[in-house]
């Protein structure tokens, strides 16, 4: 897997709002926000991509997903929000490096795009 600006961010090479860190993952708001609160959630060890995790990426995984409603909860995301993965470059991802993206702040619609 080749360095992603991801990975330069969990580094500090590359300065982020960042709003969450433990030892499995990095969160920080969004340079380019799609919802008044864009947090994104990566996790630490680099994965490219969803559907390139492995069965060793469980545990870490379900923390990403933990964190996410820690993340909201602390946001003030109360009134609901939007968990968003996009896989490859048909479902939209941009950077190579696994991220979730958390969506809140005003009503979602249906269907996103």
């Amino acid at each position: 897997m080749t360095d992603t600006i991801f990975g330069k961010i969990i580094r500090r090479e590359i300065p982020a709002d960042i709003v969450h860190e433990d030892e499995h993952c990095l969160a920080f708001r969004d340079i380019a926000p799609q919802a008044p609160t864009h947090i994104l959630v990566i996790p630490k060890k680099p994965i490219p991509r969803l559907s390139e995790s492995g069965s060793e990426d469980h545990a870490l995984l379900g923390h990403l997903l933990c964190m996410v409603k820690k993340i909201a909860a602390e946001a003030g995301l109360s009134n609901g929000y939007r968990v968003v993965i996009n896989n490859g470059e048909d479902g939209g991802q941009t950077v190579d490096h696994l991220h979730l993206h958390i969506l809140g702040g005003r009503s979602l619609q249906w269907p996103p795009g």
